[in-house]
């Protein structure tokens, strides 16, 4: 079956592969459908069998190729990974639906898996409620710059997907398959004319419109649709005659246009901006959806009887809004009470939408405004037309598109996703010392320890009156500070007190960090007392991303939750403790392992410790797309978190290139929601079943390969003289700053040649392109060759800890995703392009060991004779990609050389920046991921 299906994929890719040709033959011209198809099929046969002789003449091809002509081999390329992942998109849902049909057991991850193996278990209906009333899933969609797609050529792909998915109706003739190809081919034709590579840096406007278009093209369909499939499913296992209800959990969060660390772009009145634009994008759908309505929900009064609590409002309503049938006759909809009820919401909805339009203008004006005050409202309207239709037998009715919008009002409210706010600590403290100093002069805030500055704070905080401030004399820095509490203020009065989710402090090192947001906060009135009852409407989320922070958790989260001031106004938040861990950095800092294992310690800390005093806790993964940046699959990765430590809810960032393959499409933004959704359930067994205990000879064993692995990442990246300068030289770090993809600078300090001053993004992304990807892998292999020193016995247990714990199986699994992206010979060629030769291929020689010998122990703990022998599907994919990513990294390898070659004048210099430019955009297309 396996091999019949994907000779459906095969076909599906070499149609797009022929219509892609010719469309090359009519607009590119012969010159460059011949160089694309003598390097595609050239690097083929190298694939195969190794030919020095050709390879030579491949290389000497790519010399003789100009600019533009380099620039349209590169789109070739790139547009036809574009194609192969629409192929395998479609190709994946398709088997998923097939599965679906025939009725059994369905994949490891769906809700169907999951809800048997818990009946299975003997997890009662009662228990599952109870698992079920506590999820609480968190997508954050981020602008960190590594999605190297143009809006416009996402929406291209769309169409493409969708036309493409018309082919597979089996009622379709000869004929109508002929225009579908046809139109395919139109559409790809398009894409070529289209133009990838941004001309310009996007604003950090462009950046939300670019979130937006997820929800907008995908996740309006896909978020009711994924209630929908939980509900059949527990129906399915637990018996058509349950009573079990799946109240709304998903939840989607937003750092664009709130995340100012390192962006001076991002601005108290651009975090207004941003959620004003989800806002009007919510109340497009909802008036999309709810004008629908009026043409489902025709009853007429003379053959129900709807409730008395729905009359009573609809009464009001009508004396409220007369204006609403103003330009209708007035007896419209005179019989049908829910038809002119949801007339009335949509003239509402209407009002709201001018207003908020008003505001993006610049040019509000509220008086007389006619629309809706809350969302709490809006719920209330579609709750009463829900309990109506129900109270006279229409019950199957309001289970229908009702209660979709129903879904998605609980879900997105009027802000859409809730916006994190995020900077880093020291702005913080910079603007507290300043305030302090003007409230009483005698304070020197940065001279105080950590003890009297918690006391100081606190005392504050903590009073009854809200001290008076001189906003004029504060320098600009502090008052920008102090602003985006003022405006976080304004937006939960002006469009929902549910905009904001956390303020998020990067580089937390002590407790008194935390304090100080919270004294702004208070500054803002965003936290205080009405009376003596205390109130806070911020809820603050330390970061703790370097290993030093992680391993320092304890003692300031200590500080922090015993002091009482703090703990008064967190019960007063809720009582829920956001604490998030950052993967990017302190992979960057100290290694994949010791970030992985000071990850996994941190959870279990703080997991403890809020047990101890009686709070939530909820945890905010940082992960980015790629390994090295934690990502990986998000089922496995759930289901790798400590036991005990997931309490039903999860918090994690969805970062750049991530959001284009999960939720371009609704079928796969569905299948990425349940998978998710599916792993929460599984990880928070805890709440029903006492957890399993630690194995303590397991966690010994981790402590000791954390150990080891980090001292030979540190080793080679902070010990290796002229490590760094191999690093800036023999990967396109420098030339992706180049790229318009990103708002924020891709370096903290302009010009800085050191590990801090890059950002984790362009650490990852660099590696990744030169075909290195060692931040994903780079000291595991010694760590376990060390550890297991030849000894049988230690072998075995390794191969154990494998097996039975999910953590290290996880790690394992995703350290073979990064080696298979891997390539020492075309990285050997990248370290080529190094000024200092003798030290740059001493270098690569140390990281082509470290591979070999990680490639050696991971292929042997795993029992697999190849790379992601556990997962065809994938392997597949990666390597159907290889023989037409070598091409690309050999014209990258080649630009670089010419770009950076200092004979060559400025003018000549920027000819070769365009085509290089693209490469980086192809080779990310071709690896499926960025940074």
């Amino acid at each position: 079956m396996t091999a019949i299906m994907d000779k459906q994929l095969r076909a599906r890719v070499k149609l797009f592969g022929n219509l892609l040709g010719n469309v090359l033959r009519a607009q590119a011209g012969g010159r460059v459908l011949a160089a694309v198809e003598t390097l595609r099929k050239g690097y083929i046969n190298l694939r195969k069998e190794e030919n020095p002789r050709q390879r030579e003449r491949l290389a000497e091809l790519i010399k003789t190729l100009d600019e533009n002509t380099l620039s349209q081999v590169l789109r070739a390329f790139s547009i036809y990974f574009s194609l192969v992942n629409i192929a395998e998109e479609a190709y994946q849902h398709k088997q998923r639906r097939r599965q679906y049909r025939s009725g059994g057991p369905l994949w490891k991850g769906s809700y169907d898996s999951v809800l048997r193996n818990f009946h299975a278990e003997g997890i009662t209906a009662e228990e599952l409620q109870t698992l079920i009333n506590h999820l609480s899933y968190i997508p954050v969609f981020t602008a960190h710059p590594t999605e190297s797609k143009r809006r416009t050529i996402m929406e291209n792909l769309r169409r493409i997907f969708l036309t493409a998915e018309r082919l597979n109706e089996t009622t379709i003739g000869k004929e109508e398959r002929a225009l579908i190809t046809q139109e395919l081919e139109n559409e790809i034709q398009i894409l070529w004319r289209t133009d990838e590579v941004r001309s310009k840096k996007p604003q950090v406007r462009d950046e939300v419109k670019n979130g937006l278009y997820y929800f907008r093209e995908s996740l309006f369909e896909a978020v009711p649709q994924t209630y929908r499939n939980m509900e059949k499913a527990v129906r399915r296992v637990y018996g058509k005659e349950t009573n079990i209800d799946v109240p709304s959990f998903l939840n989607f969060g937003s750092w664009i246009g709130g995340d100012r660390d390192g962006n001076p772009n991002v601005t108290p009145d651009t975090t207004i901006m941003a959620v004003r634009l989800q806002h009007r994008e919510v109340l497009r759908e909802y008036l999309r959806r709810v004008s629908h309505l009026t043409h489902v929900l025709t009853h007429s009064s003379a053959l129900c009887e709807p409730s008395e609590a729905f009359l009573a409002s609809l009464a009001r309503d009508e004396a409220a809004h007369q204006d609403a049938f103003a330009d209708k006759p007035e007896q419209f909809f005179t019989h049908e009470p829910y038809r002119r009820k949801l007339f009335v919401m949509t003239h509402k909805l209407r009002a709201n939408l001018t207003l908020v339009e008003a505001q993006l203008r610049g040019s509000a004006q509220t008086d007389g405004h006619q629309g809706y005050l809350s969302e709490a409202e809006f719920l209330h309207d579609l709750y009463l037309i829900r309990d109506s239709l129900i109270s006279h037998g229409d019950q199957n009715v309001a289970e229908g598109e009702l209660k979709d919008v129903i879904r998605l009002a609980e879900t997105f409210g009027f802000y859409l996703v809730k916006l994190d706010v995020r900077q880093e600590s020291t702005r913080h403290s910079e603007a507290v010392a300043e305030i302090l100093k003007q409230l009483d002069s005698s304070i020197d805030y940065d001279s105080l320890d950590e003890d009297r500055r918690l006391s100081l704070l606190a005392e504050y905080i903590g009073s009854r009156e809200t001290p008076a401030l001189d906003r004029s004399s504060l320098s600009e820095a502090t008052r920008e500070t102090l602003d985006i509490s003022m405006a976080m203020a304004r937006v939960r009065k002006e469009i929902s007190p549910k905009a904001f989710g956390s303020y998020v402090i990067s580089m937390t090192h002590a407790a008194s960090h935390v304090m100080e947001v919270l004294f702004l906060g208070r500054l803002a009135d965003l936290a205080g007392y009405r009376g003596d009852e205390p109130y806070c409407e911020v809820r603050i989320a330390p970061l703790f991303e370097t290993i030093e922070d992680l391993e320092h958790i304890e003692p300031v989260m200590t500080r922090l939750l015993d002091n009482a001031t703090y703990a008064e106004m967190l019960k007063a938040s809720g009582n829920t403790q956001e604490v998030m861990l950052g993967y990017s950095d302190s992979c960057k800092d100290g290694g994949i392992l010791a970030s992985g294992w000071n990850l996994y310690q941190a959870q279990r800390k703080i997991a403890r410790m809020a047990g101890e005093r009686g709070i939530e806790v909820r945890l905010f993964h940082g992960r980015g797309g790629t390994i090295g940046r934690g990502g990986g699959p998000t089922h496995d990765s759930i289901l790798a978190q400590p036991d005990g430590t997931v309490h039903g809810q999860i918090k994690f960032t969805e970062q750049g290139e991530v959001l284009s393959f999960k939720y371009s499409n609704a079928e796969t933004a569905i299948y990425e929601l349940t998978m998710g959704v599916s792993g929460l359930l599984q990880a928070s067994r805890c709440l029903v079943r006492e957890p399993a205990s630690d194995n303590e000879e397991y966690l010994q064993i981790m402590g000791e390969l954390a150990k080891s692995g980090e001292n030979t990442y540190r080793e080679l990246t902070d010990r290796s003289e002229g490590f760094l300068d191999y690093f800036y030289e023999a990967t396109p770090v420098s030339e992706i700053a180049l790229m318009n993809i990103g708002s924020r600078p891709s370096h903290r300090k302009k010009g800085d040649r050191s590990k801090t001053s890059v950002r984790a993004i362009g650490w990852v992304f660099g590696w990744a392109q030169s075909r290195h990807t060692i931040p994903a892998w780079y000291g595991i292999g010694s760590s376990l060759t060390g550890w297991a020193n030849n000894d049988p016995q230690r072998l075995a247990k390794l191969e154990q800890m494998h097996q039975e714990w999910p953590f290290f199986r996880a790690l394992l699994s995703n350290t073979q995703m990064s080696l298979f992206k891997a390539d020492m010979n075309i990285s050997s060629q990248y370290a080529e392009l190094a000024l200092d030769q003798n030290t740059a291929q001493k270098i690569h020689a140390r990281i082509s060991e470290e591979y070999q010998q990680t490639l050696d122990m991971v292929l042997g703990v795993s029992h697999s004779s190849s790379l992601l022998e556990e997962n065809p599907t994938l392997a597949l994919s990666l390597s159907r990609r290889e023989p037409y990513l070598d091409p690309l990294n050999h014209i990258q390898i080649t630009l670089l050389k010419r770009f950076r070659d200092p004979e060559l004048s400025e003018e000549d210099q920027q000819r070769w920046l365009e085509p290089l430019l693209r490469s980086i955009n192809a080779i990310a297309a071709g690896m499926r991921n960025t940074g």
